[in-house]
């Protein structure tokens, strides 16, 4: 069994400050400005319930839940929320930890850990690595049910094209169990949850969920939709969170994730171009000059579920948004929310 450096544990706690529920920082945003207003805003825009974190100075600075869990039922401060592929980075910044730490090597041929029944007679599964999953270079297709043979394909060859890809994550997942010989829920737990005090972030229902803060997901009529409640952990998608608990973790990145400056560098070099005028970098999406500033994000989409993180390293500055719908996204949240806590006018 590998050892894993474990002195990467030793996090400045001083950086958690207490976080306000104040709704100062809301008061200048379009549609936020008192209580009624931001009702009216969910109600034409069939949204439940809306969550916002804003980090400053590299510190979670605010949190605001406004609307219901479901019909009648306020959500509160804490609500959880299911984050869909928000995921992902937490995968991300795990996966980098262990290769700062020389654990893990982005560059190794996964064949020595993993093979994918389905692959194990395409040579080209011995050229897929760790970094063409984070920069979403596998060549499979988001999720192999997806694909004419319904089995995980490589389409292209590995490291030559972008295309985002959920499969890749769970590909990793399967390597990381195999050499660490611990499962992905107990490898972050131990990794980042514990030490970043992140007691509401699982990865499934099995361990306690408290439902009576859970934001139930709606269509974008509004009506409420059936619960999947997985009993599987998902590298790429399905964790559930709340506000505070996953704006540590964007505190924890904006400070450097204790990665080296190599990986640090790696991480926010554009890495590849994807069709959208954006690139990737290690497991973040880029922005490269957002009103000059490089952004990294990334953002979620379930059945009823949105969710997003932007994260400015240069200003020690992020926005997380959750919502328990199928309405929302980056269109919708631009002009109201994103920009008012981003720009620097």
């Amino acid at each position: 069994m590998y050892k894993i450096a474990l002195t990467f544990l030793i996090i400045p706690f001083f950086a958690f400050s207490q976080v306000e529920k104040s709704e100062e920082k809301l008061d200048s945003l379009p549609n936020f400005g008192n209580q009624r207003s931001i009702e009216i805003w969910l109600e034409e825009n069939k949204i439940p319930a809306i969550g916002i974190g804003i980090i400053e100075n590299g510190k979670l600075s605010n949190i605001n839940v406004y609307g219901n869990l479901k019909k009648n039922e306020p959500a509160p401060y804490n609500t959880i929320f299911k984050i869909a592929s928000l995921t992902k980075p937490i995968v991300s910044i795990l996966t980098l930890k262990l290769v700062s730490n020389g654990d893990w090597d982005l560059d190794e041929p996964l064949d020595e850990y993993w093979i994918d029944p389905d692959v194990i007679d395409d040579p080209r599964h011995k050229q897929l690595t760790t970094r063409h999953i984070l920069t979403h270079q596998t060549g499979f297709l988001n999720w192999r049910r997806q694909h004419k043979t319904k089995k995980l394909t490589f389409d292209f060859e590995p490291g030559t094209n972008f295309r985002y890809s959920g499969e890749g994550y769970e590909y990793l997942k399967n390597a990381l169990e195999r050499k660490f010989k611990i499962s992905l829920e107990k490898l972050v737990d131990s990794l980042l949850f514990q030490p970043l005090r992140m007691p509401d972030t699982k990865f499934t229902w099995q361990h306690g969920v408290d439902e009576k803060r859970f934001a139930f997901n709606h269509n974008k009529d509004g009506e409420m939709l059936e619960t999947v409640r997985n009993e599987k952990a998902y590298a790429s998608d399905l964790m559930l969170s709340t506000l505070e608990d996953y704006g540590k973790f964007a505190e924890f990145v904006l400070n450097g994730a204790g990665l080296t400056e190599e990986i640090q560098k790696e991480m926010i070099d554009l890495q590849v171009e994807t069709p959208n005028e954006s690139y990737f970098g290690l497991g973040w999406e880029i922005i490269p000059d957002w009103y000059g500033e490089k952004i990294l994000m990334h953002s979620g989409g379930d059945p009823g579920v949105r969710t997003l993180i932007m994260l400015n390293p240069q200003k020690k500055k992020g926005l997380i948004i959750f919502t328990n719908s199928d309405n929302g996204g980056y269109l919708l949240w631009e002009k109201t929310i994103i920009e008012p806590v981003l720009r620097d006018e």
